[in-house]
């Protein structure tokens, strides 16, 4: 059966937010992406605990495109080390999980 999955990955800006949901969205990595915020991010940097304003995308996805998910990110990711966390769905709505599955790319790369 094929693995789901939760992506999370914030930002600055809701612009850039923005910029990665149509970017993974395009390529169908991705069968939704939920932009929340702002919110209180607090977390250390290169030493000092810091606090931000951030915007946060919970993608819907699919474990084995999850390298090309990555790596689209990335290319459109602002920050210098973004956080891109993947997290299992265990279960889920029979019907939206099938939903999810049918707007996702097919792993080689295909619709």
């Amino acid at each position: 059966m094929t693995r789901y999955i939760q992506v999370i990955t914030t930002v600055e800006t809701r612009a850039d937010a923005e910029k990665i949901a149509d970017e993974i969205l395009g390529l169908r990595l991705a069968a939704c992406v939920q932009i929340v915020g702002p919110v209180t991010s607090k977390y250390w940097w290169q030493g000092k605990l810091e606090q931000a304003e951030e915007y946060q995308c919970v993608i819907k996805s699919r474990q084995d495109i999850y390298p090309a998910l990555e790596s689209a990110i990335k290319a459109v990711h602002p920050y210098d080390v973004p956080e891109i966390l993947a997290v299992p769905v265990l279960s889920g709505n029979v019907d939206y999980l099938a939903w999810l599955d049918a707007e996702l790319q097919r792993e080689s790369g295909k619709q």
